[in-house]
């Protein structure tokens, strides 16, 4: 496997999140290399089409601090410091794209959870993210307690 210098991992800050984390860990350890952490929120409007009458800016910043806060707690047993943390707005994979390439990354992990049927025709933020990537990308699958 590549020597990769510096790995940025795209988390959801599911429960998942940690199996994640942890295999980039392992990588990021067997290669000496820096690691950064992004999570994505799609901006409401981009949910909602705009529709609800009102103004969900501090709904939105209540989201951003939330995950900035959950970022924080999953970089603190890695000693990853907070420059290398970002909480985002926008579409996860061209997002994820723009900061792997911004950041000079050269390894980008992300789960994945095996998503068959309709949600496989959709596609989804990992595909997104593979079939856009300037760099390697390491999508973990990722297991909930009953498989």
């Amino acid at each position: 496997m590549a020597g990769y210098k510096h790995i940025l991992v795209g988390l959801d800050l599911s429960e998942d999140s940690s199996q994640v984390l942890d295999r980039a860990a392992q990588l990021a350890a067997d290669s000496g290399a820096t690691m950064s952490l992004a999570h994505i929120i799609e901006p409401l409007t981009f949910a909602y089409g705009g529709d609800i009458p009102m103004d969900l800016s501090e709904v939105q910043e209540q989201l951003q601090n939330q995950a900035k806060d959950q970022l924080r707690k999953a970089a603190s047993p890695l000693n990853i410091p907070e420059d290398r943390q970002h909480v985002m707005l926008g579409q996860p994979a061209t997002e994820i794209h723009r900061l792997a390439e911004e950041s000079a990354c050269d390894l980008v992990v992300i789960g994945s959870h095996g998503r068959h049927g309709l949600a496989l025709l959709l596609g989804s933020t990992a595909n997104g993210v593979l079939h856009g990537a300037g760099c390697d990308v390491l999508a973990v699958r990722v297991h909930s307690p009953s498989e």
